[in-house]
């Protein structure tokens, strides 16, 4: 009884110590990580615009007003939207509306579920995941929405610490105010690597099944939706059957989303995958 009774008391503080953790994150990030972090993750997204535009955005050079002008609201739009562009692909960019509904919703099924209902960053899979790395003392656990992945990919390192974690929710939050969730999912379906050396959904959809990305059926889209998890393992090309295992996990993702019926699910599973030659 007593081992009981001590057990509950462990359980209570701990999960004191972890409410109050998260408490000092949240009002550090709110108060202070502005200031601290912007400047630095904007001078990044900085070096990948022509030399005259690697400069901090107006409303990042000093101590931010209480109140943005609509001019500096302005200059940091044209600021991110002018670095996106200098790191996207052009010449295989793919209009969404070109990219079949099955390919769109089963990378949101699979990679980001709550896509449409955040602002950029999922509160419920952070709590979660703060819990287990605080454990530890260090990042082991991920809860990158698609809009975090797409940042990420963008312009930040992937190296795990809570710094770059902070850099990459302030870039999100930015992301998210000026780009429609519409436009967000294109530029990640355009960027995201799909492995063996396809970045793009225009390159993933030629290179492995010779096709128009407007072509892909639900078997193919599925199992290039299940690349991005871990593009060296589940490249259809480096392991067919693992590939094909990760499909069935996105196809099963679909229906529990509401994407698509069990009947539709069994019926994908079944069909047969033609892999077209790998280029040389």
């Amino acid at each position: 009884m007593k081992k009981h009774k001590k057990r509950r008391i462990y359980r209570k503080f701990f999960r004191f110590i972890f409410l109050l953790a998260l408490v000092f994150f949240l009002a550090f990030f709110l108060a202070g990580g502005f200031t601290f972090f912007a400047p630095r993750t904007w001078q990044h997204v900085g070096d990948f615009l022509p030399r005259l535009e690697a400069v901090l955005p107006a409303n990042q050079q000093t101590d931010a007003p209480q109140e943005i002008s609509t001019i500096d609201r302005l200059s940091r739009m044209i600021f991110l939207k002018r670095a996106v562009d200098a790191r996207i692909d052009k010449e295989h960019y793919v209009k969404l509306r070109d990219i079949p509904e099955d390919m769109q919703n089963a990378i949101i099924a699979v990679e980001d579920n709550r896509f449409y209902s955040h602002y950029g960053f999922d509160v419920q899979g952070i709590m979660r995941a703060t819990l287990v790395n605080l454990q530890y003392g260090e990042v082991t656990e991920g809860a990158s929405t698609i809009t975090q992945q797409l940042v990420k990919n963008l312009f930040l390192s992937h190296e795990q610490s809570f710094g770059r974690k902070a850099e990459e929710l302030l870039l999100s939050l930015d992301m998210e105010a000026n780009y429609s969730k519409s436009e967000i999912l294109e530029l990640y379906l355009n960027t995201i690597y799909y492995g063996s050396n396809f970045y793009g959904i225009g390159p993933a959809a030629k290179g492995y099944f010779d096709k128009k990305p407007s072509d892909l059926k639900l078997p193919e889209a599925a199992m290039l939706a299940g690349t991005p998890n871990a593009p060296s393992l589940y490249s259809p090309y480096v392991d067919f059957m693992l590939a094909k295992k990760r499909q069935f996990i996105v196809i099963d993702a679909m229906v529990r989303n509401g994407y698509i019926d069990k009947s539709t699910a069994e019926s994908a599973k079944i069909k047969p995958i033609y892999l077209a030659k790998p280029s040389e």
